[in-house]
């Protein structure tokens, strides 16, 4: 039994590792803004699934503290945070109800066997009235259609990406998560980066802005726990 323990321990380290931890800048700025956009401030955001920690460098004047939670603490994480392993596929977080005024989950859901389980942990780890953020890629542009077309798997979903990316989410699927959790004030937003089909180009600004679902490689989920 601990011999096979060991080994899912190494394959959850191993699939973390293959993501190097970050995320692309257009994330952070697009969590960022969501947040600014409702004056979200406080005393403690928590990052599950925080990688390298970059997130906290968007955020550090809306909170006072940052703790990220991950299968391993990568390289570069700050050292004005609190870092905190988990394995999110294994566990239930070792932190109170209501802990935090913001818990986010940049681009880790894709990662878990039960996006559902990650949902209610997000939820149950925020404060009433708090705020739940989780960023996935966005199976609906225009990259992941033509991938998804031409070559039957989407694009961040292909073989290249497994076992790393696990679970590919929708829109309405993301939606339906927030439904079932009692969110409210829910919106689904874009980052308005994203990758023409086939080639290392990316849509110029104007048409990111016209087309987001198009043009964006990402979406995001926000919503607000109830206050009771």
């Amino acid at each position: 039994m601990t011999a096979l323990l060991s080994l899912g321990r190494m394959d959850v380290e191993n699939r973390a590792r293959r993501s190097q931890g970050t995320s692309a800048a257009a994330i952070y700025r697009m969590v960022a803004q969501a947040l600014e956009a409702r004056q979200v401030t406080g005393e403690l955001v928590l990052d599950v699934g925080c990688g390298t920690g970059n997130l906290w460098a968007y955020l550090r004047e809306r909170f006072r503290r940052y703790v990220g939670l991950d299968a391993l603490c990568y390289e570069g994480f700050p050292a004005d945070a609190e870092f905190m392993p988990i394995d999110l596929d294994a566990a239930r977080i070792d932190l109170s109800d209501g802990s935090a005024d913001a818990v986010t989950a940049l681009e880790t859901i894709e990662h878990l066997e039960n996006p559902r389980a990650l949902i209610r942990e997000l939820v149950r780890l925020a404060k009433p009235g708090g705020w739940v953020i989780v960023t996935t890629p966005n199976q609906l542009s225009l990259l992941s259609k033509m991938t998804l077309l031409l070559k039957n798997q989407f694009n961040a979903f292909q073989a290249s990406s497994y076992p790393a990316h696990l679970t590919a989410l929708l829109e309405v699927d993301l939606r339906r998560l927030a439904l079932e959790n009692r969110l409210g004030d829910v919106e689904i937003l874009h980052s308005r980066q994203g990758r023409l089909a086939f080639t290392a180009v990316h849509y110029p600004e104007f048409l990111s802005k016209l087309f987001p679902r198009a043009c964006s490689d990402n979406v995001l989920l926000i919503g607000r726990k109830p206050d009771g």
